[in-house]
C-alpha cells in the first residue's frame, strides 16, 4: 500500500514538471484543468463568435470556457463585468447585508488573484443594478469566480473588437440634411406643418382628433438631441400646437479612453441618430414648413447614453444602463424608446432594462437594421428580451416585406411601415441636425420611435391606464391580431383605432 502510495506521487510529479511553457495548469476540486499560456487573438475571438451567432443565432459568455473569456477580457482593457447577488437578481434598491457580503466576497477573490491591494484595485460600482466592474489579468480570477455562487454573470464588457454586419445600422450617425420629395409629405395646419407620409399608412392624423400626446412623458435614449436644432429645444418645442410641454436633456456617456473615467460628455447629440428619433416621436406642429412628431403634445426627456447606435463600447453600454436606471425612477415617464442595440444581451443593460421595467415603464426596442442581407439574422438585443417591446420595418406593398435593411423573426411585436416597396429612397422625412434642415431617417430605428408615438397618443387619452392595457391595445389595433406571426408580431399598427 506504501508503495503504491509513492508511485502515485511519482507520477504525480512527472506530469506537473512535464508542463511546457506554453500551458498553464488550474487546479479544481476534482480535476485539473489545461489552459495555454497565452491569451487568444482578436480574430481568433471574432472567429468563433461568428460561427456561434451564425449558427445558433445568438452568443452566450456564459457557454465559453475560461480560457476563450479571459482573451476577450484581456483584449478589452482587462475589463470584467461582474453581475452578483442571487439567481434571477438584477438591482437592489435598498441595503441589503447578504448582498453586501456577497459583493466583498467576490472582490477579495479578485483581490487574492490578481495580488493586488484593495486600494489599487480599479473598480467601477454601479448604482442600482447588481453589477461591479474590475480590472482583470489573471485567468485564475475568473475561474475562482466562475466557482463562486455569489457571481450571477461574468462578462468583457470592454471587448469592442468584434464586428459583424447584423450589428451596423444604416440609420446611424449622419448630421447631413436631405433634399425631401415633395411626395414623401402632406401638409396640414398651420400653415403647411409636413406630415410624414407614413403616418398617413397608421392613421396617425387621423388620431391627432382623440389624442396629441399631451400630459405624457416618452424617456428617449440614444445619442442625445442637438443642440442645433431649436424645435427640439426648450426655445422651440412649445409653438404652433404644440403647447405646454417640456424637453429635458441628459448625459450618461463618457468620452474617454480610460474605463473608469467619470468625465461625462454632455447631453448634447453629435450624432444626429438620437435627433431624428426625438423629431419622429416628438417635433412640435407648427408653422414652420417642417416635420411634425407623432405625439407632438408628449414631453421629451432624452439621453445621451451613446456615442452612436452599436453598443460595442464599455461606455456606451454603463451609460445605456444608467439612464434606464434614472428613467425608471422618474414616476412621471411611462414609455422609453431605445433604437439602438448589439448583437447578443449585456448584462448590465439587461439588469437596468428589468428594473426599468419593475416599475412599469413600457420599453420599446429597434428589432435591427443592417448595412447588408439580413437573411439568417434575428432580433437584436434588448429587442430580444421578454420585458421589451421590439419594432422592425416594413415597405408599403401589398405584401409583409421588411425594408431592405431591417431585422425580422419570432421576437418581433410590430411592424411599422417605413419605406417605398422596391423604392429605399421613400423613407420617413424628420427635422434635421441644424435649424431650418430636414433629413431622411429609416430602419427599424424610426419604427420604433414612431411605435413610441403611437403609444403616447393611446396613454394620453387613457392615463388612468397602465402599461399592460395600453400594450393591449396596441394589440387589438394590429393587422394580424388576435394572432401573431412568426416573423412580424402583430403586424401594422391603426393608430386611430388605438385612440377611439
Amino acid at each position: 500500500m506504501r508503495k503504491l502510495h509513492v508511485k502515485l506521487l511519482f507520477l504525480m510529479a512527472i506530469t506537473i514538471l512535464s508542463c511546457t511553457k506554453e500551458d498553464t495548469f488550474i487546479e479544481s476540486q476534482s480535476e485539473t484543468i489545461q489552459f495555454p499560456k497565452d491569451p487568444l487573438t482578436i480574430e481568433q475571438i471574432n472567429t468563433k463568435i461568428s460561427e456561434t451567432i451564425d449558427n445558433t443565432g445568438d452568443f452566450d459568455w456564459s457557454k465559453v470556457d475560461a480560457h476563450f473569456l479571459w482573451s476577450a477580457v484581456v483584449n478589452g482593457q482587462n475589463i470584467l463585468s461582474i453581475g452578483y447577488g442571487n439567481e434571477g437578481q438584477s438591482f437592489s434598491e435598498n441595503y441589503d447585508p447578504e448582498l453586501e457580503e456577497k459583493k466583498n466576497n467576490i472582490l477579495n477573490i479578485v483581490i487574492e488573484n490578481e495580488k493586488v491591494a484593495d486600494e489599487k484595485l480599479i473598480r467601477v460600482e454601479h448604482e442600482i443594478i447588481t453589477v461591479i466592474d474590475v480590472e482583470v489579468k489573471n485567468i485564475e480570477t475568473i475561474i475562482a469566480l466562475r466557482n463562486n455562487t455569489g457571481v450571477r454573470y461574468l462578462e468583457p464588457n470592454g471587448y469592442n473588437s468584434y464586428t459583424h454586419n447584423v450589428a451596423k445600422s444604416s440609420s446611424g450617425c449622419d448630421k447631413n440634411a436631405d433634399t425631401i420629395n415633395s411626395s414623401h409629405y402632406t401638409t396640414t395646419s398651420p400653415n403647411n406643418a409636413q406630415v410624414s407620409w407614413h403616418f398617413n399608412e397608421h392613421n396617425i392624423q387621423q388620431a391627432w382628433n382623440y389624442s396629441t400626446g399631451a400630459g405624457v412623458t416618452i424617456g428617449l435614449i440614444d445619442t442625445g438631441v442637438s443642440a442645433s436644432q431649436s424645435l427640439l429645444n426648450s426655445s422651440g418645442i412649445n409653438d404652433g400646437y404644440s403647447n405646454g410641454r417640456f424637453v429635458q436633456k441628459y448625459g450618461t456617456f463618457i468620452d474617454s479612453r480610460w474605463w473608469w473615467s467619470s468625465n461625462y460628455d454632455g447631453p448634447h447629440d453629435k450624432c444626429g441618430h438620437g435627433t431624428a428619433m426625438a423629431s419622429a416621436m416628438a417635433s412640435p406642429r407648427n408653422d414652420n414648413g417642417m416635420p411634425v412628431g407623432v405625439a407632438y403634445n408628449s414631453n421629451l426627456v432624452a439621453y445621451r447614453a451613446t456615442e452612436d447606435v452599436l453598443l460595442n463600447d464599455y461606455h456606451e453600454r454603463k451609460g445605456v444602463s444608467r439612464a434606464l436606471t434614472e428613467l425608471g425612477n422618474r414616476s412621471d415617464v411611462k414609455i422609453i424608446s431605445m433604437s439602438i442595440g448589439y448583437v447578443w444581451s449585456i448584462g448590465n443593460i439587461k439588469d437596468a432594462v428589468r428594473y426599468a421595467y419593475s416599475k412599469g415603464k413600457l420599453i420599446f426596442a429597434a428589432g435591427g437594421t443592417s448595412t447588408s442581407f439580413t437573411n439568417g439574422f434575428g432580433v437584436i438585443f434588448p429587442a430580444t428580451m421578454s420585458e421589451t417591446v421590439a419594432v422592425t420595418g416594413v415597405d408599403d406593398g401589398p405584401n409583409y416585406d421588411r425594408c431592405d435593411t431591417c431585422h425580422s423573426g419570432s421576437k418581433i411585436d410590430f411592424t411599422i411601415i417605413m419605406e417605398g416597396d422596391n423604392n429605399t429612397s421613400k423613407a420617413p422625412p424628420v427635422l434635421g441636425f441644424y435649424n431650418g434642415q430636414r433629413r431622411y431617417t429609416g430602419g427599424s430605428s424610426v419604427a420604433t420611435a414612431t411605435t413610441a408615438g403611437i403609444a403616447a397618443l393611446i396613454w394620453s387619452k387613457y392615463p388612468s391606464w397602465s402599461r399592460t392595457q395600453v400594450l393591449n391595445r396596441l394589440k387589438q389595433s394590429s393587422d394580424f391580431y388576435p394572432s401573431k406571426s412568426s416573423s412580424f408580431g402583430y403586424g401594422n399598427i391603426d393608430a386611430l383605432q388605438a385612440v377611439q
